[in-house]
Formats: structure tokens, sequence, C-alpha cells
């Protein structure tokens, strides 16, 4: 909850919004306690008397009623009657949203053809119909306004309910053994309910407006009780000659609106889990720079990176990520980066194309020198052109990188199109041969697919695929083979190792598998807490490690032909990026061969026994 202030606080506008509302919801209740006249006391002598007349500081009206009183106590009636109607749309469809998503079928199909029907009618009309056949009256007219914002809570609800029933954890709620209405309540409702709440903030704005309209129309609140839509009425007939008895209920209404507007808003950002960290604009489509070093790209590299640190910015502060990494990578070699999840392995990778989302992500040191020019110099256009051109990215999940309502053939299509200028059956024709050249068979059928309509392996097949499309220089695979079973992963391997020797690819393979990294790349790095621990050739690092970390690792993987035995593991966790040292090694706490010097030393890459490794005191 006080981080929910906390982010509410940041956007000046919601803020601006909440400190209005709670103004005039302070004034307006506390009414009854203030030393203001009756506000349904006429007074014929004192009709029509301007604002900061004698005893009237707003004004009267055409009965001499005084203008403040009744504003403050419309005030008052037309929030509780405008929130009321909100939280009944809100409880009566959310429940129907929630039913007709969550059991499907039939019960959808009479639940929402119900609120299609609703939906039909012009709004305005269906709730003059409703107070027609009720009766005027304020009660009345926050019934009718409430109904008819039944069906925009319901279809809102009853799309993210669908989403979240077919979500892994209601499968496993129902495997548990719990019943419908426990999931509904327990696992659906948690996760509706900012929402909700969001749809809620943005609505009661519109629905007092909708109130007082029915007000103004007579059919509200009846004489002589105030609203803001009954005072807007009364002063419609001598708007042109006193104009202030339509201005006062309109400032109020506006003013009302306006920050009820402003405030939910900034309640919607602040409950998006994407905007969790308090950055409520959208992120850049580019990694904010704020490097300063130029360094000179190394002679006979094809990919050379010096010193880049990566951090994340919230809370006001900035907390590294990656820590003064620097690594080449030859044409045509493969490169391996392995370590626990949270080592900055793909912060690192996501870097070299300023992949990482900004807010928060900033790159704050270091240069990426790719072909001899160095990527952290140059403009959005001149990146953008690089990437899915010169660099491309394989992501671990397919189904979450791929477009789930595009056919595979059309997003080919595209990535070639959008470098390449081309005719669409020119780019159709190199798409499958791309197709075939990842061994995808009945290419045809694939072509015309959506990607939920594929195997993992071969929705990995098709992003290499489209990684291939313009024939790049540099291939980053972040993780292509984790959610793929056993025999899928050596046909990608192959595959990739095979693409790489026929096209003289440069490969940054990203991976927790050793088995898997040993198979495919020349190099390996090893990295930790967002530094690069050790480095040297696949078979030195996996046959000789240097590093405590790196021969920690090894001992947990498992060997065949070794019987049955109790597999090591590291005790402990990685370091959290807020809570890094400052000095001395990262993994002193995990290591079995930590001494004094390791807590207070900086420790820097050395050369041993062939390898780089980041220790006071490597292994022979």
């Amino acid at each position: 909850m006080i981080n929910f202030f906390k982010l509410i606080s940041r956007n000046k506008l919601a803020l601006f919004g909440g400190i209005l509302l709670i103004l005039i919801f302070v004034i307006s209740f506390l009414s009854p306690l203030l030393p203001l006249k009756d506000p349904d006391i006429t007074k014929t002598s004192d009709r029509f008397l301007l604002p900061f007349s004698d005893g009237y500081i707003l004004g009267t009206d055409h009965l001499g009623r005084d203008l403040l009183s009744r504003l403050l106590w419309g005030t008052r009636l037309s929030l509780l009657v405008g929130i009321s109607a909100a939280l009944i749309s809100a409880t009566i469809g959310s429940i129907l949203g929630t039913i007709a998503g969550y059991y499907g079928n039939k019960t959808d199909n009479i639940i929402m053809r119900f609120i299609d029907v609703l939906m039909a009618f012009p709004y305005i009309l269906l709730a003059l119909a409703i107070v027609a056949a009720l009766g005027p009256g304020l009660f009345n007219a926050m019934i009718a306004v409430a109904l008819v914002n039944i069906p925009f809570f319901a279809r809102n609800i009853r799309g993210v309910t669908v989403t979240i029933a077919n979500k892994e954890f209601i499968e496993a709620a129902k495997l548990s053994g719990m019943n419908n209405f426990q999931i509904i309540l327990y696992e659906v409702f948690p996760n509706i309910l900012p929402v909700i709440v969001v749809t809620i903030s943005t609505t009661v704005g519109w629905m007092i407006l909708e109130t007082a309209g029915l007000s103004f129309l007579g059919l509200g609140s009846q004489p002589p009780q105030a609203d803001l839509g009954s005072m807007l009425g009364e002063g419609r007939s001598s708007l042109i000659v006193n104009p202030h008895t339509s201005y006062v209920p309109g400032a109020m209404i506006f003013l009302i609106v306006i920050g009820v507007n402003l405030l939910g808003d900034g309640v919607r950002d602040a409950l998006d889990p994407r905007l969790n960290k308090g950055e409520l604009i959208k992120p850049q489509p580019i990694t904010q720079i704020k490097s300063k070093d130029k360094i000179k790209a190394k002679e006979n590299t094809f990919l050379s990176i010096d010193n880049l640190s990566t951090a994340f910015e919230f809370d006001d502060k900035l907390h590294l990520a990656s820590k003064n990494v620097s690594f080449d990578i030859g044409k045509g070699e493969c490169l391996g980066l392995i370590g626990e999840s949270g080592s900055g392995k793909s912060v690192t990778a996501l870097s070299i194309t300023c992949l990482v989302a900004s807010p928060p992500g900033v790159i704050t040191n270091g240069t990426i020198n790719f072909d001899g020019k160095n990527i952290l110099e140059m403009n959005y256009e001149q990146i953008r052109k690089l990437r899915g051109n010169k660099i491309s990215y394989i992501f671990q999940d397919p189904l979450s990188t791929l477009h789930p309502l595009i056919k595979i053939g059309k997003q080919i299509e595209e990535a070639l199109i959008e470098h390449y200028p081309q005719k669409k059956n020119e780019a159709s024709l190199k798409g499958k041969e791309l197709l075939k050249l990842v061994q995808i068979p009945n290419i045809d059928v694939v072509w015309n697919s959506f990607p939920h309509e594929l195997s993992g392996g071969m929705r990995q097949r098709v992003s290499i695929a489209i990684a291939l499309t313009n024939d790049p220089e540099l291939i980053i695979a972040d993780e292509p083979t984790t959610a793929l079973d056993v025999t899928v992963q050596a046909q990608i391997l192959s595959l990739l190792n095979e693409l790489r020797l026929k096209k003289n690819l440069s490969l940054l393979f990203i991976s927790h598998d050793f088995g898997v990294v040993s198979q495919i790349c020349d190099r390996v790095i090893v990295m930790y807490g967002g530094q690069i621990v050790e480095q040297g050739s696949t078979k030195n690092i996996l046959s000789k490690p240097k590093h405590p970390y790196t021969s920690q690792l090894m001992e947990c993987v498992p060997h065949i032909g070794l019987g049955k035995r109790k597999l090591p593991t590291i005790l402990g966790s990685p370091p959290s990026i807020t809570n890094k040292i400052n000095k001395g090694c990262l993994f002193v706490e995990r290591c079995f061969n930590k001494k004094k010097e390791c807590y207070n030393s900086e420790v820097q890459l050395t050369k041993e026994g062939g390898n780089e490794v980041r220790c006071l005191f490597p292994h022979d």
C-alpha cells in the first residue's frame, strides 16, 4: 500500500487530481458542520445576487437561496450517488463477466448475449426508460445509471477472466481439488481486482456526469433537494442574464470529473504490473546511454565489448546488473555465456543491441564495437537498421516472441521486407527457402499456421528462420533450447552449429547447461553477480576450471556411469543487484576456499593456466 501511494505521488497530474478530490470531499462532507445558511430557505428579496454580495460568497439563485450552501450540499449528494452507482455497476458487472469468462460455453453465450442486448440501446435512452419506469428521483436515477453501465464492466472483466482461466495455475488449482467457487474466489478474483479498481476509477467521473444529466432533465433530485445536475438545470433559464447560477455548479462538475480522471489515470499506471517500479512513462525503443567512454575497437575482432556496465534505475538510485564486462567474438566463432539466473547474462546480451528497456535500464559505462563501429554512438535509426539485419536475436520462448495473431508466413515476410523492400511473392519464396533451411517439414502448412498451432521445437525453428532472414553476421541465442526436450534440443543445437559453419556466422550462445555449451561453443565465459569470473576455451573451462564458482557449477552436473550419488549444491543465493558489496569477491559468502583477503581486496581478472579468472586463490 505504501508503495502504491509512492507511485501515485510520482505522477504529478494524478497527485494534483487526488489533492483536488480530497479538498472537494472534505469541504462537501463537512458542510453540515460549517456555518452555512440552510440550502432550502428561500428569500425572494435576495434573488440573483452576484458573487461576493453581502452574506453570499457565491451569490444566490432565482429563489434567493445561498448558492454556496446548495453547492456544497449538492456536491455531497452527487458524489455519493456517482460513487454508489459505480460500485453497483462494478459489483454486478464483474460477477457476470467473471462467471461468463470462467465457465464459457452456454453460460458465456447466455450472459454475453444479454449484455449485447443492453448495449444495443443508447445508454441515455435506456437510462431515461428505466427512470420513466421507476419514477423520477435521485435514487432511481442512481439505479438507472448503475444498470446502463453494467455491460461496460461485464465485457471488460469477461475478457480478462478468459485469459486468466486458461493459465497453468488455474489448472494446478483444479488438480489440487479446489472447486469452481474456490478457484474464482482465491485464484481468479485477486488477478482481476486491479482491473476492477482501475475501471471504477476511470468511470466514476462519467457516472457523476450521467447522474447530473438526468437531474438536469428533471428526472434526478426533486425540489427543493439540490444536486449539481438540478442546480445546473435551474440556472438554465437565467443563463444569459445571471450566468453565475449555471457557472457555479458547472465549474464544480468540471473540477470533480477532471480530478477523478487524473487520479484514475494515476491509479491505472500504479496498478499496472509492467510499471511496478514506478516508471510511469513508456519505455524508449533504445536503451538510455550515459556512458562517455570512447575506446578504439581492437584490430582483427568482429565484436569487441569493453567495460560494459548496465544498471537499472529505481528508488532514485542506479543498481548495476552487469559491471565492466569485456570480451571479444571473432568472425565465425561461437562464444558461450553461462551462469546462474540473475548473473547478468541476458542483460549483457540485450545491451549489445540496446534492447534493455529504458526506463529503468541505463548503460552507464563501456563501448560496444561491432565491425569497427561503436553501437553506443549510433542514433536510434542506425541501431534499428542493425537489429534483425546484421545482428539477430533468438529468444528463449518463441511462443511469447512470435505474434500470436499473425500467421508464420506473414511474420517471416515482414522481417524480410522491413530491411530490404521487395515484392511479396519474392519475400514469400525466400521465406519458404528459410523454412526449408531450418528443416521444417510441410512448409506450406506451417507457412499458413499460427504460432500456437505448432510444437515448441517447430516454433523455435521458425524463430531461427526469422533470425536468418537477412543473412546476419551475429546471432545472439538466449537459452534457445531450455524449454525443449532432449531430442529436440539436440536437433536445434545441431542445426545452429551447421548454419554457423555453413554461413560463417558469429554466435553468442547463452545457457545454463554445460552439456549444451560443450557441444557448440569454442570459448566460454562464466558470469556471476554481473561480472565475468572466468573465461577461456571450452576445453579448459570444462576440464580445468580455476574459479571456485565454475568448479562448483561443474560438480552440480550429473555424470553417466558414476552410479547412484547425491549431487552437490551451491549453498546460498546470488547477490541481489540492490545489495552488492563494494569491495572484495562477490562469491565470497558461498565459496568453500574463502580467506580474509577475499573480503577486502579488489579482485581483477588475471591469467591463470590458459584461463582468465577473477579470484585471489584460484585452483591449481
